[in-house]
């Protein structure tokens, strides 16, 4: 969090090969397959058409992704661009990043250069990626769904090159084309892959939404680095940026995918603007940061429930080392009490080990979920059930959407709504209503922040 200024959009030139490269870090999962035969068991597709292969699990399943992608494209790129799919002429490459005498793929002069990397290069028309260093590390920490969605968005570049999107048009036109556009459309397009799949449709592959959440975490480890400018050629957005692009073409396909523009897309990375913010990394200590968002969630909550006509009442906010104690169940570390007209702030070990380990507006997040109950109390709206946990969400959604845009007074340092998006992925605090009940999946969670964040409180449906 920060005071800051306006921010100008800024647009890149591209790179020629479209790259994703990341320090992959995270808390391991159960493993869970999405294969529906286990690669480790030799079920799966023969990983023989992949060029180096080692023939092993990894790369099992990743032609496993690869063969069910190339189906999806058959069956939907000629409705969505009148032409039929074409597969990669140049192929697919493994790359054993580990050892020292392996091939280059072509497009490197190293195998070390794909190390931690997978890639589309238009040139070649190939993809290739890191069997050592990478996917692995993605199935290990993340699970098999990370694996699916990094070779999907590469698989989305191919498209790109199909539909004439060339490296030529790219760099002759920086403004229409930039780089941060280009990784969105990519991620829309893997988020339409993965629908398709979480829809039964895949002959080998498949997915509950459950799942999601744990492939959308990897989803924020590709974010850019906080403060990376939209100017950056290699710009791929920020967290948020990426999940909403991925989530749109979850919800709504193809068709919203292909027609993405400067136009019509808004992007929220942005760069800090004073050293002050860059050295603390765009966060405030935690006491600081609850004093100062206090009367900033006063005035927008106070304003939102009087355009609807109804007094607010300005909750008492209390803070304590114990649990919060007025509620009647566990909204977590911070609890609305309609009783008593607080919000009581446990400020013991979990609240002050999120804001260090995720940041400050993972605290801010919480805070604004429980103004958002207060509102809802004010309007003589239900606090407990389905509704509720809905309406909490976007409505803190709405609240943290005024901060973006706004240009002075208190607004969000660069790295606050991916700060939002990884609380929303791995708690359901921010969802809880008055029973404790939340909304069951992150990637619901995160879904219903975006729609108040990216359309304002009216589509709330208070």
């Amino acid at each position: 969090m920060r005071l800051r200024p306006a921010l100008a959009l800024i647009v890149p030139t591209l790179l020629a090969v479209t790259a994703c490269t990341t320090t992959v870090a995270g808390v391991p999962t159960n493993g869970d397959s999405v294969v529906t035969e286990d690669p480790g068991g030799q079920g799966g597709v023969d990983p023989s058409f992949v060029h180096n292969t080692d023939g092993g699990e990894i790369d099992r399943l990743a032609a496993t992704v690869i063969t069910d992608v190339g189906q999806f494209w058959e069956g939907t790129f000629p409705a969505a661009f009148d032409e039929q799919w074409e597969d990669l002429e140049g192929g697919y490459y493994s790359v054993d990043t580990a050892d020292d005498d392996a091939k280059a793929p072509p497009c490197t002069r190293r195998a070390s250069d794909v190390e931690g990397n997978a890639f589309y290069c238009p040139t070649e028309d190939v993809i290739a990626w890191d069997r050592a260093a990478l996917l692995p590390v993605l199935k290990e920490k993340f699970g098999e769904a990370a694996v699916m969605f990094v070779l999907a968005h590469e698989m989305g570049h191919a498209v790109q090159r199909r539909t004439g999107l060339s490296i030529a048009e790219q760099r002759s036109n920086p403004e229409k084309y930039p780089t941060i556009l280009i990784e969105a459309q990519a991620d829309c397009y893997a988020g339409a892959f993965v629908r398709w799949v979480a829809d039964g449709e895949a002959e080998h592959l498949t997915i509950s939404k459950d799942r999601l959440d744990t492939a959308m975490e990897a989803l924020v480890m590709f974010r850019d680095p906080v403060g990376t400018e939209q100017s950056d050629q290699d710009a791929h957005g920020d967290a948020f940026d990426r999940v909403s692009a991925f989530q749109d073409g979850y919800d709504q396909g193809v068709d919203l995918c292909k027609d993405m523009s400067v136009e019509n897309r808004t992007f929220t990375q942005r760069g800090f603007l004073s050293a002050d913010d860059a050295e603390r990394g765009g966060n405030l200590p935690f006491e600081q940061l609850l004093t100062s968002i206090t009367p900033d969630l006063e005035a927008f909550y106070k304003a939102t429930v009087a355009d609807r006509g109804k007094q607010w009442q300005t909750p008492e906010v209390r803070t304590s080392d114990a649990s919060p104690e007025c509620a009647q169940s566990d909204q977590g570390p911070i609890a609305y009490c309609a009783d008593a007209g607080e919000i009581d702030v446990a400020v013991g070990d979990e609240l002050p080990e999120l804001h260090t380990e995720i940041g400050d507006y993972a605290t801010g997040t919480i805070l604004a979920s429980r103004y958002s109950m207060a509102a809802l109390a004010a309007l003589g709206k239900p606090l407990e059930g389905e509704d509720a946990q809905r309406e909490l969400l976007c409505l803190t959604g709405a609240y943290t959407g005024t901060l973006i845009t706004r240009q002075e007074g208190f607004s969000l340092s660069p790295g606050d709504l991916d700060e939002a998006i990884q609380v929303l992925l791995r708690f359901d605090y921010p969802g809880r209503d008055a029973k404790g009940d939340a909304v069951a999946t992150g990637f619901d969670r995160v879904s219903l922040f975006r729609t108040g964040a990216l359309q304002g409180v009216n589509a709330c449906e208070l």
